[in-house]
């Protein structure tokens, strides 16, 4: 999984660690990630490294949770290096590996033809994914999520103010989200083992409890 250190990943994370079905959990990470888990694999990497460990991608399920903002990209590039180029890489890692299946955490409207450069970058990456052959290929688009973060964000704050206070105004496919009901959904998922390539809307997500 790559991911691991953000707000949906972490708890994924956790889920991934106590479920019986996999025998080893890899994460990749720029920085490292401390577990006490048997199972854990810890893969500290970056972009320009990830071809020097073909091996680790020998997996069957693929989990990725990368995500960032413009504010701490500071670049379109940057920005783009995240939400495309790292999950693209790791599709393609692992497709060449052998995985089955790839679930990836993408955005409330993300559409490749978006004059927005945000939903562009999220829908371009869906579709970069969605051509890398699969068998079983799921996006999530969760709407604005709720949840601990380690880090500041000014912006969501006050969303999250709105949405406590006045979330009964706003239509339920665009209702915040708590970021362990994705999380969960990722794992649900990807049991269920269904194949063919899945869009799942952030109104589907809120039925994971």
């Amino acid at each position: 999984m790559a991911g691991a250190t953000g707000l949906i990943g972490s708890q994924l994370l956790e889920l991934l660690l106590l479920d019986d079905r996999y025998e080893k959990v890899t994460a990749v990470s720029r920085q490292p990630i401390r577990s006490s888990n048997s199972k854990f694999q810890n893969l500290v990497a970056d972009l320009d490294t990830l071809g020097q460990f073909t091996e680790a991608f020998a997996v069957d399920d693929v989990f990725c949770c990368l995500g960032t903002t413009m504010r701490r990209a500071k670049t379109k590039e940057a920005f783009r290096c995240v939400d495309y180029d790292y999950p693209v890489a790791l599709a393609k890692f692992s497709k060449d590996r052998g995985a089955r299946q790839f679930l990836l955490v993408s955005a409330l409207g993300a559409n490749k033809n978006s004059s927005i450069f945000y939903n562009r970058v999220k829908g371009e990456t869906e579709g970069a994914i969605e051509a890398a052959g699969f068998e079983s290929c799921h996006i999530l688009r969760p709407s604005l999520l709720l949840g601990r973060r380690t880090e500041h964000r000014a912006g969501e704050d006050a969303a999250k103010w709105f949405y406590n206070e006045l979330g009964f105004l706003i239509p339920g496919k665009y209702k915040a989200i708590e970021s362990i009901k994705v999380a969960r959904a990722m794992l649900e998922l990807a049991r269920q083992e269904k194949k063919g390539s899945f869009i799942h809307e952030s109104y589907e997500l809120q039925n994971f409890q």
